[in-house]
């Protein structure tokens, strides 16, 4: 007989359909609580080894009020709601769920999300035997925060395995650091990790770069193709912007990660691969699913280990630090006699925002150092824009996609409407520009720019 599962839910047919289809799979059902007062007595009564939880409940506590309950008296919890505004998912996000579905769903989804939030579960509860060895630094990971050595801590716990990882965070927190650190402290790191950025592929050609494809099976397939998967044989292969794929490639993607095999494009035969998958975004996918954008069985499969990465801003204890490693870098690189940042530098950058992060960070100090007149930084050139929507902190702050939204309109202006090409915004961004046409059309910027 499989776990005890408690359900909270204040529908009756939901509620009776899941009995039904968790009994069905073996599971010990213990009860059906439509309110956080009825479920705190099952669980007291029943002891339940996992709960499944709806957000909206009969009385006033919700069911993100019970999460935390359940998070102190630790027994696991999975969410399973229609509610999927942003600042809901925001709350529940906070409460550290082992997993997330969408009503409605197939009795198929419940099982998979069932045993990859088990899984879960499992890595966590051996994460304290790594414990020693999680808290050893990891080369070219800068800082000593909370937040980054939790980050530190699961990259330990989950490189040795095969588990897919899903990296989260904004542009510029270093998710594809993340995604190198993981490979390179895996039994993989002789194989070669292959790095796809899902946003600068071309829809026609996706299938082509990802799988390969044979002489002649389309016109410009002049020879044989190796795709990224096969190229990764052995080793990793990381989906940058995963968010961005559309559905259709989404469809060919998750039948490989199932399989484990492809078929170049044109060709008769299935061919073997062995690869870890590391995916990152800087979306949420969850909020990407409810509204029909990513497929909900390929968000199993990637999010079985997520590591969220956090906002520069969120720790700013690190930015000293970070400053100074650049600085380093870049002084050598420049050969340039710059050895320190100036106290009222560093308060600087400590009271700026980072909307873009450890990469804004990065291009910051490197262009400082090209410009320093003396041995010493004494003042970085922060944008204006920026830097006055940070001193009205104590006001209405912008979200992250109005900040963003703002960054590209000022690289458009200062590239006078090009996005491309030498002087162009992205070349000013150090991004692709088939990523920055991407984000200009999530963003809703226009070829004008407006």
């Amino acid at each position: 007989m499989k776990e005890k599962i408690l359900i909270v839910e204040d529908e009756f047919i939901v509620a009776n359909d899941l009995k039904i289809m968790l009994k069905k799979a073996g599971y010990q059902v213990t009860g059906i609580a439509s309110s956080v007062v009825q479920a705190r007595k099952s669980i007291a009564e029943k002891k339940p080894d996992w709960v499944l939880l709806d957000i909206m409940l009969k009385g006033d506590l919700t069911g993100i009020d019970l999460a935390w309950e359940l998070r102190k008296i630790n027994i696991p919890f999975l969410y399973i709601s229609a509610n999927t505004n942003q600042s809901t998912l925001e709350s529940v996000k906070e409460t550290q769920p082992y997993g997330f579905m969408v009503k409605p769903f197939r009795e198929r989804d419940l099982m998979v999300m069932l045993d990859i939030a088990k899984y879960r579960f499992d890595l966590e509860k051996n994460a304290d035997v790594q414990e020693s060895q999680s808290h050893e630094a990891i080369e070219g990971i800068i800082g000593k925060s909370p937040l980054l050595q939790d980050v530190v801590e699961k990259i330990r716990v989950v490189a040795p395995t095969d588990t897919s990882v899903l990296v989260v965070g904004e542009s510029g927190t270093g998710k594809e650091k993340v995604a190198h650190s993981v490979h390179d402290l895996s039994d993989r790191n002789g194989s070669p990790i292959v790095i796809v950025n899902c946003a600068a592929l071309p829809h026609s050609l996706i299938e082509s770069e990802l799988f390969g494809h044979e002489k002649g099976s389309f016109t410009g397939a002049n020879a044989m193709r190796i795709g990224k998967f096969e190229q990764a044989n052995g080793g990793t292969v990381f989906l940058d912007e995963i968010g961005e794929l559309p559905l259709d490639s989404q469809v060919k993607l998750l039948r490989v990660l199932q399989e484990k095999e492809i078929e170049r494009l044109g060709g008769n035969k299935t061919i073997k691969v062995n690869v870890r998958i590391v995916a990152a975004t800087n979306r949420s996918l969850e909020k990407e699913v409810a509204e029909g954008r990513f497929r909900l069985d390929l968000y199993y499969r990637l999010n079985v280990f997520p590591i969220e990465l956090p906002p520069l801003r969120e720790r700013k204890e690190d930015i000293g630090l970070l400053a100074n490693f650049f600085l380093t870098k870049y002084a050598a690189a420049a050969k340039r006699n710059i050895s320190s940042i100036s106290q009222n530098a560093l308060e600087q950058l400590l009271h700026y925002q980072w909307p873009g992060n450890i990469r804004e960070l990065e291009h910051l100090i490197e262009r400082s150092v090209l410009l320093a007149r003396t041995t010493e930084i004494e003042h970085f050139e922060l944008p204006k824009t920026t830097e006055k929507a940070s001193t009205e902190s104590q006001g209405q702050m912008k979200s992250m996609e109005e900040m963003e939204r703002e960054h590209i309109l000022n690289a458009l202006q200062s590239a006078s409407g090009k996005v491309s090409g030498t002087g162009g915004a992205a070349e000013l961004l150090k991004m692709q520009p088939q990523t920055l046409y991407s984000k200009m059309k999530k963003l809703g910027i226009d070829k004008g720019y407006k």
